[in-house]
């Protein structure tokens, strides 16, 4: 019989202080280091059960040293962890297959651990999951151009020693957005409602009852980031995105108007109920003091029966309080994955910022469209 499930965080501080911590301290002793789960992984962020057992999921860390102790000692440790780690830790197998491949699985083992034990050094994970150091400070555009999804899995999961602080400085540097890039960010997304708020009514009035719900989904969707950015949460990947929403607190009044929105087979009200949570993403902005307030309740779309927001209002409010050259010069499009909305582009590491460069360069004779 399998062991019981128990959250990944905790199996792998177990791991660490029970099977990693006492083979470092009797070969390394006094050997400067930080151990964390922190990266990709459900269990990074909290959302991971029985069914995530079955791939990429088990007693692992990513284990800090000093650039230099890495080159001294990182291939003798990864080795003695090999051959001296327990075959189980609470029941869960400590070995990995197939050894070095993208998704890896539990599997008992009488031989060498195959374990997931990631040495590595800070400068140089910055520079796996960002594409640079963050520590050398950040621009706007340094922040527009990482995915949430990266930066989630860098401030998630938890950090079960630290030495030195770095890893913990890192993180803590991380944990949410500059106010002024908070503002942009937000105002990208109240932009991407602004653009469809009407189509809902409209394209249901034009007998495409199918159409409506798809832009209804869409436009839920939206408010779904709306309302994590505004509880200063970095919106996940997809699958992870209304159970993140879920969580927030006080979110009951929106979470049941997104369900009669995308539920309903009436167009007035699949409108009314996204109209409802606009209201209440209204309000939530206004009490932030991020902007002067704009008052949070629907109106007619010009002349058209279709109820709206009017969310242009909340993106001018928050743009007039943007002071930064930089992002004063951007169109309100947001951070990369704002406007980008391909797993096989924001996954990679270095693609996102080139095309976060394109945007914000001046376009000169010589670009052709």
């Amino acid at each position: 019989m399998p062991p019981s499930f128990m959250p990944g965080l905790s199996l792998c501080r177990l791991f660490y202080l029970e099977a990693v911590r006492p083979l470092l301290d009797r070969a390394y002793p006094g050997l400067s280091h930080a151990a964390a789960r922190i990266g990709p992984g459900s269990e990074v962020l909290g959302f991971d059960s029985e069914r995530s057992v079955d791939h990429d999921w088990g007693p692992r860390l990513e284990l800090f040293l000093s650039v230099e102790d890495v080159i001294s000692h990182g291939a003798d440790i990864s080795a003695l962890l090999a051959a001296r780690l327990p075959k189980q830790i609470c029941g869960w197998p400590t070995n990995f297959e197939p050894p070095g491949a993208r998704v890896q699985v539990m599997a008992a083992t009488t031989g060498p651990v195959a374990h997931r034990v990631h040495i590595t050094d800070v400068t140089n994970w910055s520079a796996g999951q960002f594409g640079f150091d963050v520590r050398r400070g950040m621009s706007a555009l340094d922040w527009l151009a990482i995915p949430a999804q990266r930066l989630a899995e860098a401030t998630g999961g938890a950090v079960f020693h630290d030495d030195s602080g770095e890893l913990t400085h890192l993180r803590s540097r991380l944990r949410w957005y500059p106010d002024e890039v908070w503002r942009y960010i937000l105002a990208a997304q109240w932009t991407r409602i602004a653009q469809e708020e009407a189509f809902v009514g409209r394209s249901a009035e034009a007998g495409d009852d199918l159409g409506s719900r798809l832009v209804a989904a869409r436009l839920a969707r939206e408010v779904m980031r709306l309302c994590l950015l505004l509880a200063r949460q970095y919106p996940p990947y997809s699958k992870w995105l209304g159970t993140a929403f879920a969580a927030l607190p006080d979110i009951e009044v929106i979470v049941a108007a997104l369900r009669e929105a995308v539920g309903t087979g009436d167009a007035a009200r699949r409108q009314a109920g996204l109209c409802t949570a606009y209201e209440v993403a209204g309000r939530w902005q206004n009490q932030l003091g991020l902007a002067n307030p704009v008052e949070p309740t629907r109106r007619p779309y010009f002349d058209r029966p279709y109820p709206v927001i009017d969310a242009a209002r909340f993106v001018t409010a928050l743009l007039e309080r943007v002071s930064d050259a930089t992002l004063a010069a951007l169109p309100p499009v947001g951070a990369v994955d704002q406007y980008v909305d391909s797993t096989d582009v924001l996954s990679q590491r270095d693609l996102p910022r080139y095309i976060m460069d394109a945007v914000s360069r001046e376009p000169s004779d010589n670009d052709r469209f």
